[in-house]
């Protein structure tokens, strides 16, 4: 591909004699007798963070979950090893126009001591969807092919007209030489965030010189990242794959003669990069090329995010720098092409339901399929997804504000931030489409959130100091605050999301008791063995419904559920602790409706018990 070449910068932004860029209006770098203090500045928090974090995981309660999941299980040391981070990147940033690579440390180090600790140290799978991912990758080893016209209980089969990401992870397996995926399951958030940062910082860096802007935005993108799709899932691959996309489409798709008053730098904002050059025909058709197997390798793996992406390139159309309707048209023929062949059934089967869900602006919206959270972590965490959301809004707003030529020039990134939204109108996806539609909004929202704590550089004048001196004080507090954002919102319902392994075993054993062809039972599937080897099997999560469908059920427990029993069919019913945390903590049972449901079944002459402990409840239907 043709070479971007940057306009270089002003003199008056060039320390005299040493030919180093650094921002405008920074402080100037240190000679050469602040050396050993600034660098033990630079290395003293990653040591401290570092040992504090080690000292703190072994002493992690994981094993005894309580209400507020491992918010009061991680002990201070883990809280205080964050809290050095902050305060070390915070300091790096001094020197981020010299020393870029410091503040890239910290954002790795902060990825690590946030994302790490199950991966560190459970003893199993993390999250229910990860272990159900795990299932279909070991079906397809096993197997060796897809079959997307078989139908399948529990719209399983939507992961064989979208193999791409289990096929992927099948090569990955016998590659690596490893059992099954959940040998390396729970170190999938790390590793998407490894391999998110290059490709977020080339995105930041099309807009921006200002080192300082581009850190802070990828740490706030971070902290604001608390949705959790970042798992081994097929929406975090090719979430990361809708970055790369992007980031190509913006530094290599700028039309020649559009540029308009984006020619002359004076116009825009002193942080601004130098505005990439226009691309000829030939090298736009040749990024088509190398983005084709790109956008159909997100075809082949998830459902939404082609929608996500031809969304995200329809609206960088709408201006005249960035109108590629060649590129919109290859993707929505490949996102067509997937969908009408192997995702047929269910797109068919959406289209469908659209014209129930398109205009319910309020139904689309809810935040998942059940009720109110319910007990102090689910509780504790929709307050602080909201708090996040709300601050993160409020300083991209600033931003956008107050440098409204930062707005302007980084127009495609406000513009990638508002594609998801119409999302709302026509689809609710299980009710996930708010976290979906905040996903996709957040590498923008994330920028121009950093901007407004990280001043102009090049402004002089007294207005500037000031902003200086107020962006000092709120770059912390800001940071701290998304950082008490994000760890509810990551570990407060914890108790859903690990089963420590005789809880599975239990789960275990219970399919191999039942007949192939059995009906499973259970409360929801959010529990680590709902889908052992799903495709022998019918499945009933019996409390995904209405709540007051649940209210009735808990009146008769025994027989609403002998009567949704087909005559002659076997039919094993699972409950484990992991079920309770779920279903009370969602919303979907009342508290202590759980103790009301197992009292019920296991005093009804319909059903016997196969085996109880304290890890979970396994019954057998008794036909009368």
């Amino acid at each position: 591909m043709q070479q971007q070449h940057r306009v270089p910068a002003p003199a008056a932004a060039r320390p005299a004699g040493d030919g180093a860029d650094v921002e405008a209006g920074a402080p100037p770098p240190a000679r050469s007798g602040g050396w050993p203090l600034q660098t033990l500045f630079s290395w003293l928090p990653l040591l401290v963070a570092a040992a504090l974090w080690l000292y703190a995981l072994p002493r992690t309660g994981f094993r005894d979950i309580g209400d507020h999941g491992l918010l009061d299980r991680f002990p201070a040391a883990y809280y205080a090893a964050l809290a050095v981070l902050t305060a070390g990147f915070v300091v790096t940033l001094r020197r981020a126009g010299t020393a870029p690579r410091w503040p890239a440390a910290y954002c790795v180090a902060l990825l690590v001591a946030l994302k790490a600790p199950p991966a560190v140290l459970y003893d199993g799978v993390r999250y229910a969807w990860a272990a159900k991912h795990d299932a279909v990758i070991t079906r397809l080893l096993a197997e060796g092919t897809v079959h997307p016209y078989t139908e399948l209980s529990g719209g399983m089969s939507a992961y064989d007209q979208w193999p791409g990401f289990f096929s992927l992870n099948a090569a990955l397996v016998r590659a690596v030489g490893v059992e099954a995926a959940a040998s390396y399951i729970n170190w999938a958030p790390v590793a998407l965030g490894v391999l998110t940062l290059p490709v977020l910082t080339l995105l930041y860096r099309t807009f921006t010189d200002d080192w300082r802007l581009v850190w802070t935005g990828v740490w706030i993108f971070q902290l604001a990242n608390w949705v959790g799709q970042d798992y081994l899932s097929p929406q975090g691959f090719s979430y990361l794959l809708h970055l790369t996309v992007l980031v190509v489409v913006v530094r290599h798709f700028v039309r020649p003669g559009s540029a308009g008053p984006l020619r002359d730098r004076a116009w825009l904002d002193p942080a601004a990069a130098a505005v990439p050059p226009p691309t000829g025909t030939r090298q736009r058709a040749v990024c088509v090329l190398v983005l084709a197997p790109l956008i159909a390798a997100v075809n082949a793996s998830h459902q939404l995010t082609p929608v996500m992406l031809c969304a995200t390139l329809f609206t960088l159309c709408l201006t005249r720098r960035y109108r590629n309707i060649g590129l919109l048209v290859v993707a929505g023929l490949l996102m067509l092409a997937w969908d009408l062949t192997m995702g047929r059934v269910l797109f068919l089967e959406t289209l469908g339901t659209l014209r129930d869900s398109a205009g319910d602006l309020l139904g689309n919206s809810r935040a998942g399929y059940a009720g109110e959270p319910t007990g102090p972590g689910p509780e504790l965490v929709g307050t602080a997804n909201i708090a996040v959301v709300l601050l993160l809004a409020a300083l991209a707003g600033t931003a956008v504000l107050l440098r409204r030529r930062l707005a302007r020039s980084a127009l495609p990134l406000l513009l990638a931030a508002a594609a998801p939204v119409p999302m709302f109108a026509v689809n609710d996806y299980g009710g996930e489409m708010l976290f979906r539609v905040y996903l996709f909004g957040l590498p923008g929202t994330a920028f121009f959130a950093a901007a407004a704590l990280v001043p102009a550089a090049g402004a002089a004048g007294r207005g500037a100091r000031t902003a200086r001196r107020v962006t000092a004080v709120a770059l912390p507090v800001a940071l701290t605050l998304l950082l008490a954002g994000f760890v509810p919102s990551y570990y407060g319902k914890e108790g859903m999301h690990y089963a420590p392994p005789a809880e599975t075993a239990l789960v275990t054993r219970a399919y191999d008791r039942a007949p192939a062809g059995s009906l499973i039972l259970a409360t929801t599937g959010s529990f680590p063995g709902a889908y052992t080897r799903y495709d022998r099997y019918e499945r009933w999560f019996f409390t995904e419904q209405e709540i007051p469908e649940n209210l009735t059920m808990l009146r008769d427990p025994a027989g609403y559920l002998a009567r949704g029993i087909p005559e002659g069919r076997r039919a094993y019913v699972i409950l484990t602790p992991t079920q309770e945390e779920a279903v009370t903590g969602e919303g979907y049972l009342p508290p202590g409706g759980f103790d009301t449901l197992v009292a019920g079944l296991k005093a009804s002459p319909l059903f016997r018990v196969v085996e109880e402990s304290r890890h979970g409840l396994v019954l057998v239907h008794v036909p009368r």
